[in-house]
């Protein structure tokens, strides 16, 4: 546990600005940029202290966007995907806009509804080495890339692999008609069956 430092004292929560929202240790917040054309940044509150003078401050974990870890954003990164990074920080309380939810990718991907505070994180990220956390994960389809949830994925009865409609020549209208399917390694022309199998609906957001 982080020591409070001198002239400090802890504080269980503290309640955003304007607002009847508490924020206590272990919540995840939007801390606003000193950009103002910019998103508001996403971390995780470790410890809340104030001081003397009635300052309130908050030691943070940063999650970081694709965009802003090595490598850059890529096809198969979710548009609500954040890095749980090694980044600490602390920064005043008073910069903290709202509070949202990073859920677990497995969490995430059974949501219903996808609101403007849902987010993700399936990776950790070492900002001084940029090295990853796992280093691999599972691929799909025939362009062999990991899940992105929001994209429309149809799922072969036979072998259970998914596939992006585009990878099997299908429109997305296609696609979402489908209530069977059997991939080309599976079809009836190979192996003498009925196409069965199941859509993954694209996940509606609010």
């Amino acid at each position: 546990m982080a020591k409070t430092r001198p002239g400090k004292r802890d504080l269980e929560s503290y309640t955003i600005r304007s607002t009847n929202k508490v924020v206590r240790a272990g919540d995840c917040v939007l801390m606003k940029s000193s950009e103002p054309d910019k998103r508001p940044y996403v971390a995780r509150v470790e410890k809340i202290e104030s001081d003397t003078g009635g300052n309130v401050m908050v030691k943070v974990r940063w999650y970081y966007r694709p965009e802003e870890a090595s490598g850059g954003r890529r096809q198969f990164h979710g548009a609500k995907e954040l890095f749980l990074s090694d980044h600490y920080d602390i920064q005043s309380a008073y910069t903290i806009e709202g509070k949202c939810i990073v859920h677990s990718f497995k969490d995430y991907t059974k949501l219903e509804d996808v609101g403007a505070e849902d987010y993700y994180s399936r990776f950790e990220y070492k900002a001084a080495t940029k090295e990853f956390t796992p280093d691999r994960v599972a691929v799909y389809c025939k362009c062999e890339m990991p899940y992105n949830p929001d994209d429309l994925m149809i799922q072969c009865d036979d072998c259970k692999d998914w596939f992006h409609p585009g990878c099997v020549k299908l429109t997305t209208a296609q696609a979402k008609q489908l209530s069977n399917y059997l991939c080309d390694e599976c079809s009836p022309e190979q192996n003498g069956k009925d196409s069965s199998g199941q859509v993954a609906s694209k996940r509606r957001r609010t």
